[in-house]
């Protein structure tokens, strides 16, 4: 049987030799679980191995919370052309779109070939343990201006937030149309209750409303960590529902989701929930969607 054929858009690479990922050099325990198993260097020949269980056609390189983002895109443009033989194909570095000196970091990073966008994780809960960021930043004019400016060098942004603010998030991409939303996680429903699901539901057709807006069905472990094909399915079909097969795309989020499980796991359970759409609409979650909307 021919390997599932897949273009990988959200992974990660980290060498904590070079002193760029602090919150790796020592395992801890968060909401996502403890990350002993991957609080070390995850290099390009591990991926590749690991990636091995389907056929890997592309894939895109996400930001892992760096000390210095522009290093952090350079050692990965190095990467790329160098021992990826063309991967990651696609870069989305970190930049903080609040600060004074953010036209001048976009700059920089959009002088390496294969940046594609900007991550700046925004992820605010009422709880403090879910919590990633201590600031509302979409409700700041200060990075507003910011994101205006991803415009500028043909940018897309990598959105991760929780369900309650998905409100201001499809704000955000009606005043800028022209800029690519890439919402990370399938918005992350982390209130696992019927409120929640709800509040969930309705921010991702708050957000699908909007032509600019796109969506990875990743990371589904972060928030339930014995998951199953048939644990995940409906919000699986549910942010298909949402956004239509033309607007969503399928990613690993390795190797963070190596916590729970392979990546041959995930890709067939994916391949599993979508076996009965058409062999167009497959293709285009597997890898036309990626393709197409982060250019590679």
């Amino acid at each position: 049987m021919s390997k599932l054929q897949v273009v990988d858009p959200h992974f990660h690479l980290w060498d904590t030799a070079s002193g760029n990922y602090p919150w790796l050099e020592t395992p801890s325990t968060g909401f996502s679980g403890d990350n002993t198993p991957i609080a070390r260097s995850y290099l390009i020949d591990e991926f590749l191995a690991e990636a091995s269980a389907v056929e890997l056609l592309k894939a895109v390189f996400v930001e892992a919370i760096a000390t210095d983002p522009l290093a952090e895109t350079a050692y990965n443009q190095e990467v790329a052309d160098g021992p990826g033989k063309g991967l990651p194909h696609g870069i989305v570095a970190y930049c903080d779109l609040s600060a004074p000196d953010a036209a001048q970091q976009l700059e920089a990073l959009a002088a390496h070939a294969n940046l594609r966008g900007i991550r700046q994780i925004l992820n605010v809960h009422d709880n403090s343990f879910f919590t990633y960021v201590k600031r509302q930043f979409m409700h700041e004019p200060a990075w507003q201006q910011g994101f205006r400016l991803l415009r500028r060098h043909n940018l897309s942004f990598d959105l991760q937030l929780y369900p309650k603010q998905m409100p201001a998030a499809a704000a955000l991409a009606a005043a800028n149309p022209e800029t690519p939303i890439i919402l990370n996680h399938a918005g992350m429903w982390v209130d696992r209750t019927l409120t929640g699901w709800r509040e969930w539901r309705d921010g991702m057709r708050l957000l699908a409303a909007h032509d600019n807006v796109h969506v990875k069905i990743s990371g589904l472990g972060m928030l339930d960590h014995q998951w199953t094909t048939g644990s995940i399915r409906p919000l699986v079909l549910e942010t298909l529902d949402a956004f239509g097969p033309g607007r969503a795309m399928f990613a690993s989020n390795f190797p963070v989701d190596k916590l729970y499980s392979d990546y041959g796991a995930i890709w067939n359970a994916f391949a599993d929930i979508v076996a009965d759409l058409s062999a167009p609409e497959k293709a285009a979650l597997f890898r036309g969607n990626a393709e197409r909307v982060y250019r590679i």
